[in-house]
C-alpha cells in the first residue's frame, strides 16, 4: 500500500511541474538529490564502521559480558521469563548498549538474535510472548546517551553545533522510555492476573 501512495505522489507531481513548465526542475532535483544521497551513504558508512568495529572490540575484550552482568537486574526486571545465564540476556543486553549509544545499525542484529531466542523460550509460538513484546518496546523506544546517526546528519548538513541534540534526545529518549516500561510492567501483571483467574 505505501508503495502505491509512494508512486501516486511521484507520478502527481511530475504532472504538476509538467502543467507549471517547471519540468526542468525535476531533473535538477534528482541529480541533487542523488549526490546528496550517496554523499550522506559514503558518511555514515564511516561513522558505522568505527563504531560497529568498537563494538565488536568491545565484545572481545570482555566490555560486552561485563555490562550485561551489570544491567542483569534490569534484565530480569524488565524480562522474568528469561532464564539467568540464557543467551537471550546477551543479546538483549547488546541491543540495549549499541540503543543507548545511538548505534541503531549495531543494535539490529543483536536484536533479531535476541527475539530468536525468545521466541524459543516460547515454545517457537507465533503469538508474542510478554516477553518478546516488552524487547520489543524497549528496542523501540531505545534510550540514548549518544546519538550518533543524528549527529552525523547534523554535520554533514553543515549544523554549526552538531551535539547540541544530546540534551534534549536524552531528554526525549529517557521519557519514552520510561514510558515504554511502566507500560511494559502494567501489561504484564494485567496479563498474569488474567492467568490467575
Amino acid at each position: 500500500m505505501l508503495n502505491k501512495i509512494w508512486g501516486f505522489l511521484i507520478v502527481l507531481g511530475i504532472c504538476v511541474a509538467a502543467l507549471n513548465g517547471r519540468i526542468g526542475n525535476i531533473s535538477t532535483a534528482v541529480i541533487d538529490s542523488s549526490r546528496e544521497a550517496v554523499s550522506l551513504c559514503i558518511t555514515m558508512l564511516g561513522i558505522m564502521s568505527l563504531w560497529t568495529g568498537l563494538m565488536n572490540i568491545a565484545k572481545k575484550a570482555g566490555i560486552i559480558d561485563f555490562l550485561t552482568r551489570a544491567m542483569m537486574p534490569v534484565l530480569k526486571f524488565l524480562f522474568p521469563g528469561v532464564p539467568e545465564g540464557h543467551r537471550a540476556n546477551e543479546y538483549i543486553a547488546s541491543n540495549m548498549i549499541s540503543n543507548m549509544l545511538g548505534l541503531g545499525w549495531a543494535a539490529t542484529p543483536a536484536g533479531l538474535k535476541a527475539m530468536k531466542e525468545l521466541k524459543e523460550l516460547n515454545n517457537q509460538s507465533s503469538t508474542a510472548s510478554t516477553d518478546m513484546c516488552t524487547f520489543l518496546i524497549v528496542n523501540i523506544s531505545s534510550l540514548q546517551l549518544i546519538p550518533v546517526n543524528i549527529i552525523a546528519y547534523r554535520t554533514q548538513y553543515g549544523s554549526v553545533s552538531p551535539t547540541e541534540i544530546i540534551g534534549m534526545g536524552l531528554a526525549a529518549t529517557t521519557v519514552s522510555t520510561l514510558a515504554g516500561v511502566i507500560f511494559s510492567v502494567c501489561a504484564r501483571n494485567f496479563v498474569k492476573k488474567k492467568d490467575e483467574r
